[in-house]
Formats: structure tokens, C-alpha cells, sequence
């Protein structure tokens, strides 16, 4: 496996984190670069460290069993991002049903609230709201949740370098990238999130499905070459 792979990989698991990203940065417009970056540390040290995790756990079995799983490394590699990337893809366009649906039952007539502005003190209340909510258990909370699929990829990337292909980056470097490119996106989402809302919360997980769907499937093609 690549840095090209390793990357998408990273670009991938990000998306959770970039909704998530999103949807703290929607609820304070004023959110300063180093709240942002807290979150956004708060979420690439996660994503750094799950799949670390299920490096190393998976090492300590795939060592006690390596034959067997030289064998199938392609085949577990390509099911587990099969299965994360079919499940993103389907929460994904679940949750896009339901904003349709929720947009649709809103009677024109009426505004929705979450384009009625509030000026003054609102303003002030909502803020300081949003920066209480947001506390270091809370996002402890997200990023734990944001990230609790990257354990399987840790799985992968162990078969990945005991295949024969091997793993280029290696363990740290690849995990190190995947958190690197965690952390970068989920800047942009939080600035994205003040700017737009939650309007492409639902389009990441879609966009990350696929990229997961396209790479396992293209680790169990190599594997027949």
C-alpha cells in the first residue's frame, strides 16, 4: 500500500470528523482559529491514534498466525473497507432523505429556524451557549466517536504490510499521514461550518463511503494480478 492509498484512506476517514467539524463550527460564528484548532487536534490525534491501535493489536495475532493471513490479506482488507465504507455511504444518504424530507414538510409560509437571525443579546446568548456546550468531555466524545472506525483500518494497514506488496510508509508514517490529513480537513470543515451550515455534513459521508468502497476494492483487484 502507497502514500496515494494511505492518503485517500485518510481523506476518507476524515469525513465523520469534518460533519462533525461542521456542525461545531455552525454553532459559533465567531469561534476563534484557536478554538478551531483544538477541535481539530482534538480529532486528527484520534485519527492518528485508533488505527495505530489496530495496527498493533492485529500484529500481535497475524504474527502467531502470518501464513494464514499472507493468504486472506486482501480479502479481510477489502470486507473491512467494504463494510465502513458501505455503512458511511448508507448513513450518509440516509441522513440527506431525511433533511429532504424535513425541508419538505416545512410549510412555505412559515421560516425555517434555521434562518431566523438573532441580533443583540440573542446573539450573545447563543454564543456563549455554544462555547459552554462545547466542552473538553464533549469533544473528547466526538472525536473517540469520530474515529472508532479507524481501529479497522489499522487491520487493513497491518495486512497491507505483511502482504506482498508491503506497507511504504510504514506504521507511524501511515498513521501519522492519516491524522495529518484529519487534522487539516477538519480546519476547513469548522470555517466551512461557520460559513454554510450544515448543508454538506451529509454529502462528506457520501463522498467517504465511496473513496473507502473504490480502495478496497481496488487492494482485492491487485491481489488476483
Amino acid at each position: 500500500m502507497g502514500f496515494l492509498e494511505v492518503l485517500l484512506i485518510g481523506i476518507a476517514l476524515s469525513m465523520d470528523a469534518c460533519a462533525v467539524g461542521m456542525t461545531n463550527g455552525m454553532t459559533d460564528s465567531k469561534m476563534p482559529f484557536k478554538r478551531v484548532l483544538l477541535i481539530a487536534g482534538f480529532f486528527g490525534f484520534f485519527q492518528f491514534l485508533m488505527p495505530l491501535i489496530g495496527y498493533g493489536i492485529t500484529g500481535i495475532v497475524a504474527n502467531a498466525f502470518l501464513d494464514s493471513f499472507e493468504k486472506i490479506s486482501a480479502w479481510i482488507s477489502f470486507l473491512l473497507l467494504a463494510f465502513l465504507g458501505g455503512k458511511m455511504l448508507y448513513e450518509g444518504i440516509e441522513e440527506w432523505i431525511k433533511e429532504r424530507r424535513r425541508k419538505a414538510s416545512v410549510c412555505p409560509c412559515m421560516p425555517e429556524v434555521e434562518n431566523v437571525q438573532t441580533t443583540g443579546a440573542g446573539t450573545d446568548l447563543l454564543e456563549k451557549t455554544a462555547e459552554k456546550t462545547l466542552s473538553f468531555g464533549k469533544l473528547l466524545m466526538q472525536a473517540i466517536a469520530t474515529s472508532i472506525d479507524a481501529l479497522a483500518v489499522g487491520v487493513t494497514l497491518q495486512m497491507a504490510a505483511i502482504s506482498e506488496a508491503g506497507l511504504a510508509l510504514g506504521a507511524f508514517g501511515s498513521t501519522g499521514l492519516i491524522g495529518l490529513v484529519t487534522l487539516g480537513l477538519s480546519i476547513g470543515a469548522v470555517y466551512i461550518g461557520k460559513a454554510v451550515g450544515d448543508k454538506l455534513a451529509d454529502k462528506a459521508e457520501i463522498l467517504g463511503g465511496v473513496v473507502l468502497l473504490g480502495i478496497g476494492l481496488k487492494i482485492l483487484i491487485e491481489s488476483f494480478l
